[in-house]
């Protein structure tokens, strides 16, 4: 058995960020797999809040993708994963907060809306989050680099891009692709995915297409 275990939901975004952690840093880990509809006897003691990722790092249990990530970065220094400099460490956790408070919820309410106007009002509220990261963000702070902290990849990148993974769901069942004008965001994307540990454990568009689909209705054609 490995020093760390963590419990995850392939389909889950959040427990996609702290395994994309452990595959960049080359840390040995046991995946085990949790039924988020039937979850098993005792899983509660090792996740409080119920759900996934929670590691086991020895003696240690941690909940909250966000706070894994952080402890993992800290606990495995190499490589890096968050900038140096306390001004761009700052940074970095301020786009962790987007992404957390703003950009997922915004995803979210969009796959999940029934209804049409809900849909074309979370549209605007998500091409909102699309146009701050891509100026205020990327634009900014990545420079010539790939990354969103230039050539460096860091946890911010990890943060966003498991729902990017997921982004043909939201464009088959709401119709809503990532706009062509913004540039430097489909660079980054194009950056990560073509890295070893997003390709280590990605999986096709037709797998998230399928596993959304109990929570969105195919826009009509």
């Amino acid at each position: 058995m490995s020093d760390i275990q963590i419990y995850s939901a392939v389909v889950c975004p959040y427990a996609h960020r702290s395994r994309l952690v452990l595959q960049e840093k080359g840390i040995d880990f046991d995946l085990i797999e949790i039924n988020l509809q039937n979850k098993p006897e005792g899983f509660i003691e090792i996740s409080p809040y119920g759900k996934v990722p929670a590691i086991v790092h020895g003696e240690h249990r941690v909940w909250e993708s966000a706070v894994i990530n952080e402890y993992l970065d800290e606990v495995f220094p190499n490589p890096p994963l968050l900038p140096s400099s306390a001004i761009a460490k700052a940074q970095a956790r301020i786009w962790i907060d987007f992404a957390n408070t703003r950009f997922v919820p915004a995803f979210s309410t969009l796959l999940r809306s029934p209804e049409v106007a809900q849909q074309e009002a979370a549209k605007q509220e998500l091409y909102k989050h699309l146009e701050f990261i891509e100026h205020e963000g990327l634009r900014k702070l990545s420079g010539n680099g790939p990354y969103w902290f230039g050539e460096s990849i860091s946890l911010v990148d990890f943060t966003f891009y498991p729902w990017f993974e997921r982004w043909p769901a939201l464009k088959h069942y709401r119709g809503f692709g990532i706009p062509e004008e913004f540039t430097r965001l489909r660079q980054w994307k194009k950056a990560l995915k073509q890295r070893d540990s997003v390709l280590a454990i990605a999986n096709s568009k037709e797998f998230y297409i399928e596993r959304y689909a109990r929570f969105a209705t195919p826009v009509a054609v």
